[in-house]
């Protein structure tokens, strides 16, 4: 072997050592930044349990006070139970809705399980890691702020919707106006709908304009 040949052969080698300890730093470094990375909704589940106990403590404060603008609402599949005799029943915060009233309308009746109604809605959670004022996963208007003289209303089934929202539903009246927070349990679940990750609090900002029972078509 010529003295040229080994030389070249001992570039070579280098060479190829060179682009392997780059290729390995780049795979270690791309490793790195991996674990760097955010994750959007660490901890949700208990994330979510504590938001939701802690809001619903201060609710009951607040309604003890007498501020009469907060509402708990039992689920309504849970309304008008009647205990076993000697039996006392009760239920759990996670068993209720939490309601805060903006406007309240001058409607008179509430819709039913079998009715269909028209809202104007958005839909958010909690705060997360980079969406700091919840993620909006759902609204049924297309700007980014609520316009009643242009903004059409979403037509929905009571009975189509989570247990949560069709609670809060049933008793509104046309016109009203609220925030409603719902929990994990009376929304999605344990299951990720969408957008929207498992175990996580629902809270809406829902208008109410218009009723329609079976039968009859929403005019609005």
């Amino acid at each position: 072997m010529t003295k040229n040949l080994k030389a070249l052969i001992h570039r070579l080698t280098g060479v190829l050592c060179l682009c392997g300890m780059l290729f390995s730093a780049g795979i270690f470094a791309s490793c790195t930044e991996n674990k760097d990375e955010v994750e959007e909704f660490a901890n949700w589940k208990s994330t979510n349990d504590t938001y939701w106990q802690k809001l619903y403590t201060a609710t009951e404060q607040k309604i003890k006070a007498g501020d009469t603008s907060w509402k708990l609402i039992l689920n309504y599949t849970l309304q008008g139970q009647q205990a076993n005799s000697g039996a006392t029943l009760s239920y759990r915060p996670e068993d209720y809705i939490i309601v805060h009233v903006e406007e309240t309308g001058t409607g008179t009746v509430t819709p039913i399980y079998s009715d269909s109604v028209a809202v104007h809605y958005k839909g958010q959670l909690i705060p997360s890691t980079t969406y700091t004022a919840g993620l909006i996963f759902d609204k049924s208007w297309s700007k980014d702020v609520f316009d009643a003289s242009t903004s059409r209303p979403a037509h929905l089934h009571v009975g189509s919707v989570v247990d949560g929202f069709a609670t809060a539903l049933q008793q509104m009246h046309k016109g009203d106006h609220w925030t409603i927070y719902i929990p994990y349990q009376l929304g999605y679940g344990s299951s990720k709908t969408g957008s929207v990750p498992a175990y996580s609090t629902l809270i809406f900002d829902l208008r109410l304009v218009g009723i329609a029972h079976v039968g009859q078509k929403l005019k609005i």
